[in-house]
């Protein structure tokens, strides 16, 4: 040791750090050396410490990247902790997600091990699946909304894969992009959800308004009750009549039934049942809304 500073041997003797992997992260910038008049590289007391936050941080499973940004100051120890954590979360549910759909192959009868196969290896993962399913509902969240409320909506009717779904789960989610993909899904909700949404001031309260109708229904819809006007139905039409500021009355139901007749469609009445197998809700939001609509159908 030269004065103050520590020659790349003792460092690596007071830290345990061998010699090899000091050079490796002075190459790196993570270590910034001294240098003696002969060339040599110096260190000085901090680099003890900094080696030490190095060591730690490696063993946390952090990619030197992350390392370099704490150490440089541009982002916290709790912000690339988080985001380790995050990446190592997606990682874990990827993982969940094959075990899964290998699972699901394996349980297939064998003649329809073809078909299963062939449904599963167009879906890479939970997390593009999801992607898909937004991207059909995202033309609905467009206009003055919260982003709280963009969220629900979204939850409701992309699911999020759970983080260890069950064969029948993956499944089910590779059925759903399947008919994401069907061009004429999207046609239908243009054709009937989407009309006049440019009118509509206020989406969120419209959303909001459904929901609460949705949950008047919800006992029904888990007990297998027949659709039928009461209520809640009320309520549903009550929620749209506001929304584009006029009355519920029986000219306006007629109406309501006409635009939202392609809601009614076996695909997405297919799409809300999928999406319940997913979340295994005893009355899920899409399934109870098509039971509103089925109500308003009758009574009209």
């Amino acid at each position: 040791m030269t004065g103050d500073t520590l020659g790349i041997g003792d460092l690596a003797r007071r830290t345990g750090v061998p010699v090899r992997t000091i050079r490796f992260y002075c190459d790196e910038g993570i270590l910034e050396p001294l240098r003696s008049v002969g060339g040599h590289r110096r260190f000085d007391a901090a680099a003890i410490d900094r080696l030490g936050l190095v060591r730690r941080l490696r063993g946390l499973g952090l990619g030197l990247r992350s390392i370099t940004d704490v150490l440089a100051g541009r982002r916290s120890l709790d912000e690339a902790v988080a985001a380790e954590r995050a990446e190592l979360d997606r990682e874990v549910a990827t993982l969940a997600w094959r075990r899964a759909a290998l699972r699901a192959v394996e349980e297939a009868a064998p003649t329809d091990r073809g078909a299963r196969l062939d449904l599963l290896s167009a879906v890479e993962d939970g997390f593009s699946a999801r992607d898909t399913l937004v991207r059909l509902w995202h033309p609905m969240t467009t206009g003055p909304i919260p982003p709280d409320s963009v969220q629900m909506f979204l939850d409701v009717s992309a699911p999020p894969p759970p983080e260890l779904p069950t064969p029948a789960q993956v499944v089910a989610y590779a059925e759903l992009v399947l008919l994401a993909a069907d061009p004429a899904l999207p046609s239908h909700l243009r054709a009937s959800t989407l009309v006049n949404h440019d009118r509509i001031a206020d989406l969120a309260e419209l959303h909001a308004a459904v929901g609460d109708a949705c949950k008047l229904a919800s006992r029904q819809v888990a007990a297998g009750a027949r659709p039928k006007a009461g209520p809640a139905l009320d309520r549903f039409v009550a929620a749209h009549a506001a929304a584009l500021g006029t009355a519920d009355s029986p000219r306006f139901r007629l109406a309501l039934n006409r635009r939202t007749a392609p809601d009614r469609d076996p695909r997405i009445r297919r799409y809300w049942r999928l999406a319940g197998q997913i979340t295994g809700e005893p009355a899920p939001m899409g399934v109870t809304h098509t039971w509103l609509l089925d109500a308003l159908d009758g009574s009209v």
